[in-house]
């Protein structure tokens, strides 16, 4: 009898990555509370725990990093409200939660399928095309960018300089020239156009930041800085272009290998919600959350102290049988469920309603052109990061 592998995982490991869910459910059954001695974290896999974590945000904040390679040191003056906790956490989210009522994601949905039928249009009579590239890419990034301000002669380079920040190395993660340096270019970039707006104000989220005054810890009412303004529009610029590619990227490959399943979406559109819930499950384009904890905390026998940095795993407590029977079934019409895809409490994703809106309407239309499709397999390639999981080619073969 051959004995089991010994039990390892970590988030830079792109072997690993290609297929995480197998050691993901042999952590969640035999090492709930997994220590990484190499890069001297904890990981968290059971929905129960993940849950519990991201609710209680005083125990595992956010203010020293939510990504391996960047935790350690007080990032809660960077200026992203993704690394700050309470109180500034919470009166600079009410003020960018401003932008996302469900009112105002609604009245895009106009906008979203015009932008789909252009990007779907223009591939027609082709044999094929990129479904990221060409179409899962482009449709956040254009929709992300028309809130935020990105006049539309900038968004592909910029698009392209968000592609670059998540680029990872091994051993180091997002910590190489690449990334970093892309990252300098689009801080520069929205920067500038901060300034612009300041003295030229659109109807825009960068100009709406820029005028709103917020209070701070000690009562003081004033407006954000230039580079505050510019933190925000990077957090929400490159989390809405990423996400939701990322979405349609797993959209495309799963729907080509359940075929079954988007035969149901095709005979019955109405499933199509349902369908994006159970995505978001099944292939959460963010499975790892980095918290840092403020006090000792035991799970499941084990000790976690303090100054730890845990991460959490929103793709494995998405497929635990606890929760979700049958969790490694991808069934488009499965009872959805409250995953944590988004994440979850105070730190809950400020574009989720816009997120599930973009997906709706992206897969309307594509099954609408499309009900069949086939992978060009070998052309497939997946994007590895610490954090996001996806794909940046997924060449598809149309009839």
């Amino acid at each position: 009898m051959t004995a089991p592998a010994p039990l390892y995982w970590d988030p830079f490991d792109t072997e690993l990555d290609s297929d995480p869910y197998p050691v993901w459910r042999r952590l969640r059954e035999h090492c709930p509370v997994y220590y990484n001695e190499r890069y001297d974290f904890f990981a968290l896999s059971r929905y129960a725990d993940v849950e519990a974590a991201h609710r209680d945000a005083a125990t595992f904040i956010s203010g020293r990093g939510t990504v391996l390679e960047l935790m350690g040191r007080d990032l809660s003056g960077a200026g992203q409200m993704i690394f700050m906790d309470a109180p500034e956490h919470t009166s600079l989210r009410a003020l960018v939660s401003r932008a996302f009522t469900p009112r105002h994601t609604a009245g895009l949905e106009d906008e979203i399928r015009r932008i789909c039928a252009e990007l779907l249009d223009s591939q027609a009579g082709r044999s094929g095309f990129d479904y990221v590239a060409d179409f899962g890419a482009q449709l956040p990034s254009r929709v992300i960018a028309t809130l935020v301000g990105v006049p539309p002669e900038d968004r592909e380079e910029q698009r392209r300089n968000i592609d670059q920040v998540f680029h990872i190395e091994p051993g180091v993660g997002m910590i190489n020239d690449i990334s970093l340096s892309a990252q300098i270019a689009l801080n520069t970039y929205l920067r500038r156009l901060v300034e612009r707006r300041r003295a030229e104000p659109a109807d825009d989220l960068l100009s709406a930041l820029g005028q709103a005054e917020i209070t701070d810890e000690h009562g003081t009412v004033r407006r954000l800085s230039v580079d505050e303004t510019a933190a925000f529009g990077n957090l929400l610029f490159s989390a809405g272009t990423e996400t939701v590619g990322r979405l349609l990227g797993n959209a495309a490959v799963l729907l080509a290998r359940y075929p079954d399943q988007r035969r149901l979406l095709v005979e019955d559109p109405a499933l199509i919600p349902r369908a994006v819930e159970e995505l978001l499950r099944f292939e959460p384009p963010s499975p790892v959350q980095g918290r840092w904890t403020t006090r000792p905390v035991e799970r499941h026998g084990v000790r976690i102290p303090a100054e730890a940095k845990v991460l959490l795993l929103t793709g494995s407590a998405g497929r635990d049988d606890r929760v979700v029977p049958d969790g490694d079934r991808f069934d488009v019409r499965r009872e959805p469920h409250q995953h944590l895809s988004f994440g979850h409490g105070v730190h809950f994703c400020v574009g989720a309603a816009l997120a599930r809106l973009e997906g709706r309407i992206a897969l309307e239309e594509t099954l609408r052109r499309h009900p069949r499709w086939e992978l060009d397999e070998g052309g497939v390639v997946r994007a590895h990061t610490s954090t996001v999981r996806g794909y940046s080619a997924v060449p598809i073969v149309v009839p």
